[in-house]
């Protein structure tokens, strides 16, 4: 049994955890990272970038598709499926690598292991390891969450893992939840040939974003030929290891079967809590998931939480911040608390989704009176060159004194564009300093300005 002692010791080496773990290292912090499996988590392993990269391969085949549109003659396009699927876990694997890079350099010990809390800030790692550190960060995120009584059998009833990394195109494949990940799914296996069922028990697709942007994906969606259930429930799922049919109920009490070469199941997550020794140092669960204050403190001494297992917003540009948040008060420096209404959410289907602050339901139920402007891509000479016209910019301004409260974007660049708008609200900016502020031509960009001049009645090119 080796043991050790540490300034700090991250549980977890996600985007949470090694960001932390970095942050530290910077302030001189004897730092040790413990990770079970890839550096980099599910994020950069299994989530956020190799999905972006089967996303890629999915755009380039339909742009291939419409070459001629472009002038340009192609004679045959195929899909080389294995291919596609090795190029997403090479990226995967190259930044996971980076990652180790990163370690070494700031001088951050990295130990592959189970960890557990076995006492007042002491963690065992399997069964070789003991460490003791002043302040510990539970960094250890989140796993897919199954239906009920329909567990995950990783052949027919599949996560989000599985599906990146089929070794076959599914002839059928129905998707269960249409939040981003079921949605970005659905649109890439469309887009290698698959007959795709997006089923969804609300009553749009993306629930969280505003309603015009869902119904604007749900019509491109319908273009594509992908079948779209909203208001559906699925009661039960009966699979083999080669089939599997998914029993839905509607709105109306209707039951369809559904046959599917592969359920994806993208309902949610839950957080990895389990096994962790949580009880046993003091630290307290709230819904399934560690309870924190705005500093990421739990309720025992010198321990934080950060990233998806500390509760939603479950996203990775959260867990950075969180983990410097952490890091930073830990440390004794004068910063300010975790806030969550200016945090940007991204889709990155075709054509994308990106959104921040309120949307216009909301920011009517809040009690403001609004100036609402929307620009559509065809209005933009930019989106008209490079053949991307489905789409638009909306815009949700406070009428009384010109505040951004919102903005909602679906189309080329909108995960891109979105953060022009994350800015001018951290500033402050108003509709008039948007309108004001010269931007460059021809850009997509130039749809915010424009959405600004709709919105105060200045229109120009619409």
């Amino acid at each position: 049994m080796t043991s050790a002692h540490y300034d700090v010791a991250i549980i977890g080496g996600g985007p949470g955890g090694y960001v932390a773990a970095i942050r530290a290292a910077q302030l001189g912090k004897k730092t040790v990272l413990i990770e079970r499996a890839a550096l980099g988590g599910i994020c950069l392993n299994w989530g956020c970038i190799p999905t972006k990269a089967l996303l890629k391969s999915a755009e380039v085949l339909r742009t291939a598709q419409k070459a001629k549109k472009y002038g340009v003659s192609v004679n045959s396009v195929k899909v080389n499926f294995p291919s596609v699927i090795s190029r997403s876990r090479q990226v995967a694997e190259a930044l996971s690598k980076g990652i180790g890079f990163l370690m070494k350099k700031n001088a951050v010990t990295v130990i592959n292991g189970t960890a557990k809390l076995i006492g007042d800030k002491q963690i065992q790692v399997d069964e070789n390891t003991n460490i003791s550190a002043e302040n510990i960060i539970i960094a250890t995120g989140a796993r897919p969450r199954p239906l009920s009584g329909n567990p995950f059998n990783g052949k027919t009833i599949i996560s989000s893992k599985e599906a990146m990394s089929l070794d076959t195109i599914p002839e059928k494949l129905v998707v269960v939840g249409a939040g981003a990940i079921g949605v970005e799914f659905a649109d890439f296996y469309a887009a290698m040939g698959s007959q795709v069922t997006l089923v969804e028990m609300l009553p749009q697709l993306l629930p969280v974003e505003d309603e015009e942007v869902s119904a604007e994906l749900q019509k491109m969606f319908k273009r594509k030929k992908i079948k779209i259930l909203l208001e559906t429930s699925v009661d039960q799922i009966s699979a083999s290891n080669e089939h599997a049919v998914a029993m839905v109920k509607d709105k109306t009490g209707n039951v369809l079967e559904l046959d599917a070469d592969k359920v994806l199941v993208a309902i949610g997550v839950q957080g990895n809590v389990e096994d962790l020794g949580l009880e046993t140092a003091g630290v307290t669960l709230e819904k399934g998931w560690i309870k924190t204050n705005d500093y990421m403190q739990t309720s025992a001494q010198g321990i934080y939480a950060i990233g998806d297992v500390a509760g939603p917003p479950w996203l990775a540009h959260v867990a950075f911040h969180e983990g410097i948040t952490a890091i930073e008060h830990l440390a004794g420096l004068d910063i300010k608390p975790m806030y969550y209404d200016n945090v940007p959410g991204c889709t990155y289907c075709t054509p994308q989704v990106a959104s921040i602050g309120l949307t216009e339901k909301e920011a009517i139920e809040a009690g403001y009176k609004l100036k609402i402007g929307k620009f559509p891509y065809r209005g933009s000479g930019k989106a008209m060159a490079v053949g991307e016209t489905d789409g638009f910019t909306k815009l949700i301004y406070d009428a009384q004194n010109g505040e951004l409260l919102g903005a909602h974007i679906i189309g080329a660049e909108a995960t891109e564009l979105i953060g022009e708008i994350g800015i001018a609200r951290a500033l402050e900016a108003t509709h008039e300093v948007v309108l004001e502020t010269i931007h460059a031509h021809p850009t997509l960009s130039e749809m915010i300005m424009e959405a600004s001049g709709l919105a105060l009645g200045k229109g120009i090119h619409l």
